[in-house]
């Protein structure tokens, strides 16, 4: 069975780490703008929302290779757990 390589298994820390990077300039823009800590915190907790999920439809919208695409016909062929 092949286990899944490093870059698939970070795939997830990356848009974890790139939707705060995104949402703490955005709280930190607002708290500059409005020098209102409260305000800030909801506006970074939206966006970093906000950011997550869009980024979770663009990763899931790429359409695979011919590779990837065997690879998924393949696990299909085979019952789960052999």
């Amino acid at each position: 069975m092949n286990q899944p390589s490093k870059r698939d298994r970070l795939k997830p820390v990356e848009l974890l780490v790139l939707s705060a990077v995104l949402s703490l300039f955005v709280g930190l823009t607002v708290l500059l703008a409005t020098r209102e800590i409260v305000l800030s915190l909801i506006f970074f907790g939206v966006a970093f929302i906000v950011v997550l999920v869009v980024m979770a439809m663009f990763s899931l919208s790429i359409k695979p290779n011919d590779t990837e695409q065997l690879e998924i016909d393949d696990e299909g062929d085979h019952p789960a757990g052999h």
